[in-house]
């Protein structure tokens, strides 16, 4: 099976932090973001694409092509026009089924390996009224949409498990930007099959560099099977 991380953005909120640095190569209790997720992976992953453009010479240096036993491929992302477009870009070297998460989030061992094991699905996590993040829409348990509303809800982790239908679809770009958006290619896909939604209470968004000391506490605080330190 294949994961695709996408690792190319300029991370520009970290400041200097990734001035020569790529976000995803940012350390957590001593290892990198890139390095926590893919020893993470469950076992049936045996290749990692990484989509890299900002600084990709310091990711393809650390994990050539073989990391820990995993095959890494690398594609570029030249354009940085949004997490449809980047996925896009390997479109040719895909299987059917294959994971999708982003460069610079954490996610816990039981996520990916039930997202792995479910063609067509998505991880959230419950959330309360003032935390920051996307929420999903569902309507009849079906994903319909999603909403920057802050209230309780599931927040959208951007983990999914993909199958090679949602290259079927056009990618959807977004009304504010220009960049096309994955979160909304895949509704149109919700429309003809069902997305099965996973529920996580695991999950570290890394936004600015405060969150990087913050998520040093939480990952100490997670059971040790949920992540590979």
């Amino acid at each position: 099976m294949q994961a695709v991380i996408l690792a190319a953005g300029l991370g520009t909120r970290m400041g200097k932090l990734t001035k020569n640095t790529p976000k995803p190569m940012l350390k957590i209790l001593g290892k990198n973001l890139l390095e926590l997720k893919i020893n993470s992976l469950p076992k049936q992953v045996d290749e990692v694409i990484l989509i890299v453009g900002y600084k990709s010479e310091v990711i393809k240096k650390y994990f050539k092509d073989n990391f820990n036993g995993r095959k890494i491929t690398y594609v570029e992302d030249t354009e940085l026009k949004g997490t449809a477009n980047a996925l896009w870009q390997a479109k040719k070297i895909l299987k059917d089924k294959f994971l999708v998460m982003m460069g610079d989030d954490l996610y816990n061992s039981s996520s990916l390996l039930g997202c792995a094991k479910n063609p067509l699905s998505i991880v959230v996590k419950t959330t309360l009224e003032n935390e920051d993040g996307s929420r999903i829409i569902l309507k009849n348990k079906k994903l319909i949409g999603y909403s920057l509303n802050k209230e309780p809800g599931f927040l959208f982790t951007g983990l999914y498990c993909l199958t090679k239908d949602i290259f079927r679809y056009k990618p959807v770009k977004l009304k504010t930007k220009d960049e096309y958006g994955l979160p909304q290619t895949l509704l149109k896909l919700a429309t003809k099959k069902k997305v099965k939604i996973i529920k996580t209470n695991y999950w570290i968004q890394i936004t600015c560099p405060e969150d990087l000391k913050k998520a040093e506490i939480i990952l100490n605080s997670w059971p040790k099977n949920e992540i590979i330190l």
